[in-house]
């Protein structure tokens, strides 16, 4: 069922996490009348309504690559009481710079990225995100596109790139045996439905190891959406953008729910906030010094509270900057 069309509103369905934090970090950057937000996954608008109702002066630029999502963040925001400050944008958010051009605008003063897949994409059960339903296997964030689905990797990819997905991707201990018996399976017929996959996953997996762990199916569904919809290539340039657009005191909050979404977040915060004197150098020239600074030591977790009543809360990594000098890439 169109999740569009359920009746369920976007606060039923996606319970944004660690809110109040990142509207606390956000919101210091954005009193100025007149100051852009740009939630570069603004998906149902939880974030996105609450920073603009923290800064009742901030204009919010939101970018999503789901249709579905952006009807649903319009409607929110709409309800919320913010809407006519929202212009909303279907891009995917390595095309940060190419999206405020567009709009005239010079840069950014908050950004918020909350990466992974939303609540509403595992409950519309047509776009077979979710092992729990059987559909087709499809996984693409934006179904419009024309870039291939789950069910195209698994039928075209050499086995050796399959168990490479299932391994990087979704830290699958099996994803050697799991390639193989997709291999052998699509020489009789290709997987077609996420049905189909989850009773392969359910053969392929010893049975010692299915008593911990989750659902047996849980690594190589996570492995294959992040694959088709390209999302590590796409998070590498997208952070790099997103720092660039950034005036000065500006700030940014990511959110990352993968080990390898969090690996790169990390290291483009890192290269930012360190100098880039030479080993040894015997003074800190002004160039030299980093241009962002931390809000946050290392990564926020959720606590137990919001863990027991948020499930995507369980593996959330929160790390945020604040610009402190201007580069080259600054405005």
């Amino acid at each position: 069922m169109d999740q569009t069309q359920s009746g369920r509103s976007a606060e039923d369905r996606h319970v944004p996490v660690l809110l109040d934090t990142s509207v606390q970090l956000l919101a210091p950057a954005l009193q100025e009348p007149g100051a852009i937000h740009l939630d570069a996954t603004v998906g149902m608008g939880g974030h996105a309504s609450a920073v603009l109702r923290a800064a009742p002066g901030a204009r919010l630029v939101g970018i999503d690559r789901d249709p579905q999502a952006l009807v649903l963040a319009r409607e929110r925001l709409d309800r919320d009481g913010v809407g006519e400050r929202a212009t909303l944008v279907h891009a995917t958010y390595d095309q940060i710079p190419e999206v405020l051009a567009d709009l005239g605008l010079p840069g950014a003063h908050g950004v918020m990225m909350d990466l992974g897949l939303s609540s509403f994409q595992i409950d519309t059960t047509d776009r077979g995100f979710s092992y729990a339903v059987d559909a087709p296997l499809d996984m693409r964030m934006d179904p419009s596109s024309d870039g291939p689905t789950a069910a195209d990797l698994l039928r075209d990819l050499p086995e050796a790139e399959i168990a490479r997905i299932l391994r990087d991707l979704g830290d699958e201990r099996f994803a050697k045996r799991i390639a193989r018996r997709l291999v052998e399976q699509r020489q009789e017929a290709p997987l077609t439905r996420s049905g189909q996959l989850v009773e392969l996953l359910e053969r392929a997996i010893p049975a010692a190891s299915k008593a911990s762990g989750g659902h047996p199916a849980k690594r190589t569904f996570q492995a294959l959406r992040i694959a088709v919809n390209e999302e590590l290539e796409i998070l590498a340039s997208a952070v790099e953008s997103a720092l660039d657009c950034l005036h000065l005191d500006g700030r940014i909050v990511v959110e990352s729910y993968h080990s390898g979404e969090d690996r790169l977040v990390k290291t483009a915060f890192t290269r930012r906030t360190r100098s880039s004197a030479p080993p040894g150098f015997p003074v800190e020239l002004e160039e030299h010094k980093p241009t962002f600074s931390p809000l946050v030591r290392g990564a926020l977790q959720a606590d137990d509270a919001e863990r027991a009543t948020n499930s995507r809360a369980a593996s959330v990594r929160l790390r945020a900057l604040t610009r402190t000098r201007p580069d080259q890439g600054a405005h």
